[in-house]
């Protein structure tokens, strides 16, 4: 299971994920959770999170300055893709390349697969 974090996505996640600390005791496993769920208007929805709590199951993978967690589930549906971060006028945050989509929705936000997505929602909702 590959993630990778170009330079810029890996400079703005060490940024809030170094700017949520709170305490010591957790600062060693505090990472970013990167997810899939069921949603978003082509079937499948990726999340982000800040993190100090990995989950049992979670494959724990670190690059750079970032831990990076990601769901056993949500790992089939995430392998080798690359995460960046863009700025611009009109629009600007975190976007997914995805060997694995079939298909993505204009937002960047949501993917369909081959196999088995499920029914998308339209944007907005």
């Amino acid at each position: 299971m590959t993630v990778t974090l170009t330079e810029k996505a890996e400079f703005r996640l060490w940024a809030f994920v170094k700017g949520s600390a709170t305490d010591e005791t957790n600062n060693a496993t505090k990472g970013v959770r990167i997810s899939v769920k069921d949603g978003g208007c082509s079937g499948y929805e990726y999340g982000i999170e800040i993190t100090s709590k990995p989950q049992p199951d979670d494959i724990v993978t670190q690059q750079g300055n970032v831990l990076i967690y990601v769901d056993a589930k949500s790992a089939p549906l995430l392998a080798g893709v690359v995460v960046d971060f863009v700025e611009g006028v009109m629009d600007s945050g975190f976007k997914f390349s995805n060997p694995n989509a079939t298909d993505t929705c204009g937002c960047g936000k949501s993917f369909k697969t081959s196999d088995g997505t499920p029914n998308g929602v339209p944007c907005g909702k």
